[in-house]
């Protein structure tokens, strides 16, 4: 068992498992610190400077928590990256992971306080920008730095996008007691992913959350932003084109929802009242998974009257 007030931790770059950290008082980690290291750790310890460094990548509770585990090395020949976008916080976040140390972690000598993030407007269209800015305090009694970090939190139910991403970073240095200001500028690229059906990067029409915090893990501060684009992403209308992609486009939208209201026979609902709130959401998810052709099953209007919308929804995309 460790018994030390302080652990100086060197290593080549990569995260690794500290199954001691609650042993110990603090852990200092130096990184590469090259020839200077020992001056630079015995100028923190001491107190001659303050620490301001945060972590650049998510420190795991276990080797067996972290996203490459079950594929990492391959056969020795071949070697799958299977974890996608989805590596560092992306992946914890996703998972609802606990971890040692979150990314973007990093103590100082002294405490900071980030509030009242404010957005310049709270809307963006397709190639504006809008600034972010928050109000950036420090509580305590020791001159320091601070890394404020901007994240973005797509909230338009777009599959596959991470829990939040981080999109900017600053650092500013403040005496104690004292208040300054810290903006950065988003755009729609700010907002996007990789969108492999245009071959671009894509931001959806729909709302958007700006957090600002000191790490993925301690956010305190956050803002509601609304996008406007008018690209659309290809939409193929035919028999298993799902109830969701249509009333998700809207191009296609106020289309169907027209033709499901006209042609709406009513159902008897008692039962899934009774059941409850996780009732009515399994059953609005099944309602949304239909395709297309089931119109036909449902009995949803003539074959003709079918044909008809088909040819509207095909001309709307077009």
């Amino acid at each position: 068992k460790v018994n030390r007030n302080v652990i100086v931790v060197l290593h080549n770059g990569a995260p690794v498992v500290l199954p001691w950290r609650k042993d110990v008082g603090a852990v200092l980690e130096m990184y590469l610190g090259g020839q200077g290291v020992g001056e630079a750790t015995d100028m923190l310890l001491y107190g001659e400077a303050n620490p301001c460094g945060h972590l650049a990548e998510t420190f795991p509770l276990r080797v067996e928590d972290t996203p490459c585990y079950l594929s990492f090395g391959g056969d020795g020949i071949t070697t799958k990256y299977d974890e996608g976008i989805y590596v560092g916080y992306r992946y914890y976040e996703k998972k609802n992971m606990p971890v040692a140390y979150a990314f973007g972690h990093g103590l100082s000598y002294t405490t900071f306080e980030i509030s009242n993030l404010v957005l310049s407007s709270a809307e963006l269209k397709e190639g504006g920008t809008v600034t972010a800015t928050v109000d950036v305090r420090n509580t305590g009694k020791v001159a320091g730095k601070e890394v404020v970090q901007f994240y973005v939190a797509d909230k338009t139910k777009t599959f596959g996008r991470p829990v939040k991403e981080l999109k900017g970073f600053k650092k500013i240095y403040l005496e104690p007691g004292e208040t300054k200001k810290v903006s950065v500028e988003l755009d729609a690229r700010s907002l996007s992913y990789y969108e492999t059906k245009i071959n671009d990067w894509y931001a959806k029409s729909g709302e958007y959350e700006i957090l600002a915090g000191n790490s993925s893990d301690n956010i305190q501060t956050s803002a509601k932003l609304n996008f406007r684009t008018e690209r659309y992403l290809p939409l193929e209308i035919k028999g298993d084109t799902t109830f969701s992609a249509l009333l998700d486009d809207p191009r296609t939208a106020p289309i169907f929802k027209a033709y499901l209201k006209e042609n709406d026979k009513g159902s008897d609902d008692t039962v899934i009242g009774d059941m409850g709130a996780a009732a009515k959401e399994m059953a609005d998810a099944m309602f949304q998974g239909f395709p297309l052709k089931s119109l036909f099953s449902f009995g949803m209007g003539s074959r003709e009257a079918a044909e008809k919308l088909i040819a509207e929804l095909k001309k709307a995309v077009e």
